[in-house]
């Protein structure tokens, strides 16, 4: 794919998702970290339905590391794999407290750190907290960046490598959520809307879906 095509799906996309923000509720950056590591396979309407709950009682990393382990579990239980998360969340805050002052650190290694902090939630809470221009790939980003051509790969990090390159600079900080909401709700997994999709004609998919 070229350079010219690119900036038009760009364009394309910034037009129909006029504000390309998460759909995980917070109030903090450490809301947002606790968050990101609950979200792991697991969704954002799920997550944000425990946080509910959970940030008004604990919304600091003293706060959920005094709650414990199990109180914690109590209020992500809904949450897919929240026995490991949970144990991760209380291991990040102790992290946080001994070595950060409680608040979240702004660099990729530092984050990486953290106990449940992968390469992709370090690079959402660097784009999303603290407004770097890095590109965490998720399902979605990895299904629309194959499909449309956009940026193909065998994995996420040759992905997410070839994205940092070829995103047009103008888009590259809302590049994340902009291709994360195209996939969650126009090119969906099984059955993509190519009918209703505002880039249909410059992506490059074979198998397009017409209904």
């Amino acid at each position: 794919m070229n350079k010219d095509k690119r900036l038009d799906i760009f364009s394309r996309l910034a037009e129909a998702i006029p504000e390309p923000e998460t759909e995980l509720n917070y109030n903090s950056t450490f809301e947002l970290l606790i968050a990101v590591v609950l979200s792991a396979q697991a969704t954002d309407k799920g997550v944000n339905k425990a946080t509910a709950l959970l940030f008004p009682v604990a919304s600091t990393a003293q706060a959920i590391y005094d709650l414990g382990e199990a109180e914690l579990k109590k209020y992500i239980k809904t949450i897919g794999l929240y026995n490991s998360k949970g144990a991760n969340i209380i291991k990040l805050c102790r992290k946080l407290l001994d070595d950060f002052q409680g608040e979240v650190p702004e660099t990729r290694a530092e984050l990486e750190s953290l106990a449940g902090v992968g390469r992709k939630t370090a690079n959402v809470i660097l784009n999303t907290a603290f407004g770097q221009p890095v590109m965490a790939v998720d399902t979605h980003i990895f299904r629309v960046s194959n499909r449309t051509g956009i940026a193909k790969g065998k994995n996420v990090l040759e992905v997410e490598e070839k994205l940092d390159r070829h995103v047009p600079r103008q888009y590259k900080l809302d590049a994340h959520h902009l291709l994360i909401l195209h996939g969650r709700y126009t090119c969906i997994a099984r059955k993509p809307r190519c009918s209703s999709c505002v880039i249909e004609d410059l992506c490059e998919f074979k198998d397009k879906v017409y209904s």
